[in-house]
């Protein structure tokens, strides 16, 4: 079994959700807190996106294709898990959990040319574990996050406010919490984990410009999504075990309203909208001898409601592979992986209003991740 348990840490790839529904990019992985023993990590990932598309002839006769508007990103993540007693084991987790990047070229669409968008975080979460025996355990803590953002709209689809609006949206950070229950089995390295995240309210001051260069200090409520998480694994032969999950984020609470812009408009304008979306993951790892194993996981999002979304996050749910590979050296573990997704089609529709179709795009990711145990 300690083989099977090797070959379960190298599952955990730093490229994670590198490329997910709405914002979310991490999923917000906890199995840190089931690792043996007391043991750190750290990680990098970075995903290289290919998203374009073009212009709907209905509006823009010439269908002008957008270029390239995704930015590559960067993420990084560490954590620290510690024994307190055979029963009780504190871990930190840090990771970027949100974000977006999205750039559209002025030389592109006519109708989103110079639309652009930024928003990051990072997220510390502290998390407790109680282990009432060898099979039950239950976990939860505090997670702390900072987002902040900025968004610029540009083109012919904004004429109704001039064509150009920028709004800054200032750093804030706030508190939410993490609970959730696991089942193990460890002579078959069975463990099924179900945990749950609460939705965080964030209170931001945002700085909105207007196309007649008149600024507004404003400010308004913003949450990020509540999410379950159900992670499993189970030995299925000598040295192999499946693997996966299902996560479901509730997207769709998720929102930037403008007092600015919405007074001019005269009415309230919402500059996200994101659907809500369940991801399936499913895999398999093999240990291939004391040092290295490796994995290879099938992974599928789907977003509920139709296809016509936010100019700023242009896909509709995606299709993934992920390979996976992990070498041990004493102590030290380095895992690596790479991931395709292949993103779905949809239509960039700002205010409801289908402007831009985006088809057959894609995005790679490659992650690496230290690991060691003390």
């Amino acid at each position: 079994m300690k083989r099977y348990l090797a070959t379960s840490a190298a599952l955990a790839l730093a490229s994670g959700s590198a490329m997910a529904s709405g914002l979310d990019r991490t999923g917000q992985p906890i199995g840190i807190i089931f690792e043996e023993g007391n043991y750190a990590e750290f990680s990098f990932a970075t995903t290289s996106v290919d998203l374009s598309g073009n212009d709907r002839t209905s509006l823009n006769p010439f269908g002008s294709a957008t270029g390239d508007v995704g930015e590559r990103f960067n993420m990084f993540g560490a954590g620290y898990k510690r024994d307190i007693n055979e029963q009780l084991s504190f871990a930190l987790i840090f990771d970027q959990p949100w974000g977006v990047d999205v750039n559209y070229p002025t030389t592109g669409s006519l109708l989103l040319g110079g639309t652009t968008a930024q928003a990051d975080s990072n997220s510390i979460t502290a998390l407790l574990r109680y282990k009432f025996n060898e099979r039950f355990s239950v976990h939860g803590g505090l997670r702390y996050q900072e987002l902040d953002g900025e968004i610029n709209l540009q083109g012919g689809a904004y004429t109704s406010i001039g064509g150009r609006y920028n709004v800054k949206v200032d750093k804030d950070g706030a508190f939410g919490w993490v609970a959730g229950v696991a089942y193990e089995i460890p002579d078959i390295a069975l463990r099924v984990a179900l945990t749950y995240s609460s939705e965080i309210e964030h209170d931001f001051n945002l700085n909105e410009t207007f196309a007649t260069s008149a600024t507004a200090s404003t400010t308004t409520k913003t949450k990020t999504p509540q999410s379950v998480n159900l992670d499993f694994q189970t030995g299925i032969a000598q040295d192999t075990l499946l693997f996966g999950g299902i996560r479901w984020a509730e997207h769709s609470v998720t929102d930037l309203v403008v007092p600015g812009l919405s007074t001019l408009a005269g009415r309230s304008v919402d500059l996200i909208d994101l659907d809500d979306s369940i991801t399936y993951t499913l895999g398999v790892g093999r240990a291939f001898n004391d040092k290295w194993s490796g994995s290879v996981a099938l992974i599928y999002s789907d977003s509920d409601g139709d296809n016509l979304v936010s100019p700023l996050a242009p896909t509709h749910g995606y299709e993934a592979i992920r390979v996976g590979v992990q070498y041990k050296q004493d102590n030290m573990t380095v895992s690596a992986g790479v991931r395709y997704t292949q993103l779905g089609d949809a239509v960039a529709s700002p205010g409801g209003s289908p402007v831009t179709n985006f088809q057959d795009n894609d995005a790679v990711s490659f992650g690496l991740k230290v690991g060691f145990h003390f």
